[in-house]
């Protein structure tokens, strides 16, 4: 298993993500449970994607610097494609936590915790297939082409689905508990669960979490496969996907309200999605420059953007 990370730099990535993530509890939480403006999302959002850039601004310095220009100049692309097409897989992910949140209803002042949890959870969740399919990849190369085979097979089915409401009264984990478990019909304020008579009621707050951490695995099955196309670098797989889902919970509120802006987006995560299986599957073949990969997704990125800008979804009319 080939890394460039050396005991410095994972250190210095732990440090940042560490300071990162206790700023964002203390300074985003300031004043207690609150609803989050768009405002207050719009600064923390920028203020995340600054957060990765600066460090692959380091990076790319001091690579250059330790090994030779040109793998700086590499391996700097290749944290930049990988953040932006995690980046822009997250989007999708939000839009799933809108719709959760929107059919339990979840308070305003609750999303957030539910959020930190889901962030945390990406995290460990994400490390721990990342330093598993790099150890696979290294002895199955052939999984190269499972993975490329998998990813064209979802983008296909994304733009299909693409505009279809997730039904979520069919989602088999939300019908499992319903059947096991005794679920309250009201919230009880930040508790999981309650004892009533003797008997221990789950609150809607846990439905929703458990239904986001399935998400999150979900959402990760997609997700890692793709940045091993890019690069099979452990370090620079785990780095990028974690910065990428360190911005998660500010984003959600950013585009709290906005999904219907972006209806188009899907349509270019698909594009994305099939571009990169291609790219997996024939990998012995032409191995596609990593600059070719984050101009073809900053494109698809940006049309897709701009035509839902250009030409708003139709309303629906019941």
């Amino acid at each position: 298993m080939q890394t460039i990370g050396n005991v410095w730099l994972w250190g210095a990535f732990a440090v940042v993500v560490i300071v990162a993530l206790l700023a964002d509890l203390v300074l985003m939480r300031h004043g207690g449970p609150h609803k989050v403006t768009f405002r207050e999302a719009l600064w923390w959002s920028l203020g995340w994607v600054a957060l990765a850039l600066l460090f692959n601004a380091g990076l790319w310095w001091y690579l250059r610097e330790a090994i030779d220009v040109a793998s700086g100049n590499r391996i700097g692309l290749e944290f930049l494609t990988g953040y932006l097409v995690e980046k822009s897989l997250a989007v999708d992910n939000i839009f799933v936590f809108l719709m959760v949140m929107g059919y339990f209803a979840v308070p305003e002042e609750q999303r957030q915790r539910v959020l930190i949890i889901g962030v945390l959870g990406a995290i460990v969740l994400r490390a721990i297939m990342i330093f598993a399919g790099s150890v696979l990849l290294t002895r199955f190369h052939w999984l190269l082409y499972v993975f490329g085979a998998f990813l064209l097979l979802t983008g296909i089915k994304m733009w299909f689905s693409a505009g279809q409401e997730p039904d979520l009264e069919a989602n088999p984990v939300l019908r499992w508990m319903r059947r096991h478990l005794r679920l309250a019909p009201q919230y009880a304020g930040n508790a999981l669960s309650v004892v009533r008579d003797g008997k221990r009621w789950f609150s809607p707050l846990f439905v929703v979490l458990i239904l986001i951490a399935v998400t999150d695995v979900i959402f990760a099955v997609d997700s890692i496969p793709a940045i091993f196309a890019i690069t099979t670098d452990p370090f620079i797989v785990l780095t990028s996907n974690v910065f990428a889902v360190l911005g998660l919970r500010a984003m959600f509120f950013l585009l709290a309200g906005m999904a219907d802006r972006f209806h188009l987006l899907p349509y270019g995560l698909a594009v994305i999605l099939v571009f990169i299986g291609i790219k997996m599957i024939i990998i012995d073949l032409y191995k596609i420059p990593v600059l070719v990969s984050l101009a073809t997704v900053a494109v698809v990125l940006a049309a897709t953007v701009t035509l839902s800008l250009l030409r708003p979804a139709k309303p629906t009319h019941y």
